[in-house]
């Protein structure tokens, strides 16, 4: 077979053509995925989509607020990685994490959900999902965050029904560790993550 047989018959990928094709494909389902979208007093949830990418770098290359969640900023890779994870979730096991938007502004505060990493983490937290949170640094303090987790809670205990869950939180966090404490989670142990000392807190649904 000549090469330029190989060509004619393995033409190369048209790489603009398939993003264009993929953009349209994610225009008509609103990020493909089937996540509930609701709201509470002042926030709407709904699920990523691909246009949340520069809303996942505005966040998480934030220093103040990755400052207790891996210690520093994320790069636009690892954002891109974190926003096709939450798809995953989604896709495979029916829960995952909604992107958090001010109703009055619609402007993008932050995400929150229900996660299950795996973690490689002593004391283990195998079959218990994680409730997490994180809001863009100008709306701490507003109580956001606390809302939120009430609302995410809420869902889990329709679809998951009575049954126990955990957060990790850095010991250091007194914000975060006021939600949960806000939103009816105990301290349960320190536990040791990639290193370090965090607090397991946990509740039922």
């Amino acid at each position: 077979m000549t090469t330029e047989s190989f060509r004619t018959r393995h033409a190369p990928l048209d790489y603009i053509q398939l993003h264009r094709r993929l953009r349209r494909m994610h225009s008509f389902t609103h990020g493909v995925l089937n996540v509930p979208v609701f709201e509470t007093e002042r926030l709407l949830l709904r699920g990523h989509t691909i246009h949340d990418a520069p809303n996942e770098i505005a966040l998480w290359s934030d220093p103040e607020v990755t400052r207790y969640v891996g210690g520093q900023p994320n790069t636009a890779e690892e954002c891109w990685s974190r926003l096709l994870r939450y798809a995953g979730h989604w896709s495979l096991l029916g829960f995952g994490y909604w992107i958090l938007e001010e109703k009055h502004s619609g402007e993008f505060i932050g995400e929150a959900g229900f996660s299950d990493y795996r973690r490689d983490i002593k004391p283990a937290l195998r079959g218990v999902a994680e409730v997490g949170w994180a809001l863009v640094s100008s709306k701490h303090g507003l109580g956001y965050a606390t809302e939120a987790v009430r609302a995410v809670l809420g869902w889990g205990h329709e679809h998951f029904g009575p049954s126990l869950v955990t957060c990790l939180i850095d010991p250091d966090h007194k914000a975060s560790i006021h939600v949960a404490e806000k939103c009816g989670f105990r301290k349960r142990e320190i536990a040791i993550y990639k290193g370090h000392s965090s607090l397991i807190f946990d509740r039922e649904l």
